[in-house]
Order: C-alpha cells, then structure tokens, then sequence
C-alpha cells in the first residue's frame, strides 16, 4: 500500500508548489515514476482518486509518466537501459524492482565489462510538470 502513501506525498508536494495559485486552478500535473520503484499505477490513481475527491484538486488531471532505467559506466562513461539486458529473467528483473542496487549482481557494462556501474535514471516519484490555468 505505499502506492497510497505516495499519492498523498504527491498531493502534499503540489500543494506546496503552486505558492500562491487556487488549487481549484491546477489543471494537470505530471508525475514522473522511475522504472525501478516499480509503482503500481493502478493502486496509485485509486488512492489519488479517493485523496482528492471533494477537494480542490478534484478536477485535475494526474498523468503518470515512466522513466525508463537507465546505468552509467564509471570506467567508460557507456549508458545503457534496463531493456539492454534482454536475458535478465523474471526473477532477476524482480530482485532489481526491489533492491535496485542488486542490479550490480546481474549486469556489466556492455562496452568495457565492468560491474562498476551507477544507476543514472529511473528511481523515485518525481513531479515533473504542474499546470495551472487561471480561470
């Protein structure tokens, strides 16, 4: 159920950015969910519905958007997505949705080889957009 409680971090944190805006004004907002936090979006709009109904934020419209994962070789600066690993099974990909730190265990840098690697995308809840139309 921690897709409840970052419904209402989300509520929390736009009400908080739109300074001196109505909140009846906030049309839409785009939250950004990385690939790795592997949100339930369904669960999460369940509880965002139910958090803002009967408030002022009842009319807008939360969009969520996925930030695909993606990894950056300390030793040769190469980038890479998760998808680059096809044959990572389902229980490896799993194991990288909840520690995202095991995906050291599974994966090498495609260029040069090496493990030493840093998650350069693709975790967290972010707002990414906040659009408010006077009325």
């Amino acid at each position: 159920m921690h897709e409840w409680a970052l419904a209402e971090a989300v509520v929390e944190a736009v009400k908080q950015n739109i300074e001196e805006a109505d909140p009846k004004d906030v049309e839409s907002v785009i939250v950004l969910f990385g690939e790795l936090q592997d949100v339930n979006s369904e669960i999460f709009q369940s509880g965002l519905k139910s958090i803002i109904e009967d408030t002022p934020f009842e009319h807008t419209s939360f969009i969520i958007e996925v930030e695909p994962a993606s990894f950056r070789c300390n030793v040769c600066s190469r980038e890479w997505t998760l998808q680059s690993f096809p044959n990572l099974t389902k229980d490896e990909r799993e194991s990288i949705h909840f520690l995202p730190e095991a995906a050291h265990v599974y994966m090498h840098c495609p260029e040069c080889g090496s493990p030493d690697f840093i998650i350069a995308k693709g975790l967290g809840v972010t707002i990414k957009s906040i659009e408010i139309v006077k009325r």
